[in-house]
């Protein structure tokens, strides 16, 4: 059964009071919506009965890595009023304004003008 896709338009537009989980799940049915491949890492239960997110490594890495023709983008996902921890902070100093984003469900239509570029325009755009 495939997954009836609505498109960048899902949300209007405007302020929308939605969940980080939300925005999530709209911001990846975008991404699809143009063709982007994207990975989240998905918090679990731990032995301790605390959740957590299972990794080896710097804790803060952004909630979605996104890539398409050559373009990678690290998007750490905040609510309107949500803040950036320390440990995100740090990793989006560290990867750059190029890869590392702050995306709110205020920043929606940025979010999709970024989204719909085309691969050949990021391609020449990359070249120069």
């Amino acid at each position: 059964m495939t997954r009836r896709r609505r498109g960048p338009d899902a949300f209007p537009s405007g302020p929308l009071p939605i969940s980080e989980d939300q925005f999530q799940r709209w911001v990846i049915e975008v991404a699809h919506w143009y063709q982007w491949r994207v990975t989240h890492f998905r918090k679990v239960k731990l032995p301790s009965g605390r959740w957590g997110t299972p990794l080896q490594g710097d804790p803060g890495y952004p909630d979605l890595s996104l890539a398409r023709a050559g373009v990678v983008i690290l998007a750490e996902l905040k609510t309107d009023v949500g803040k950036v921890e320390p440990d995100q902070a740090l990793w989006l100093q560290e990867i750059g304004p190029e890869i590392g984003r702050v995306w709110r469900p205020s920043d929606r239509p940025a979010i999709v003008a970024e989204l719909s570029r085309s691969a050949t325009a990021r391609t020449a755009a990359a070249m120069l």
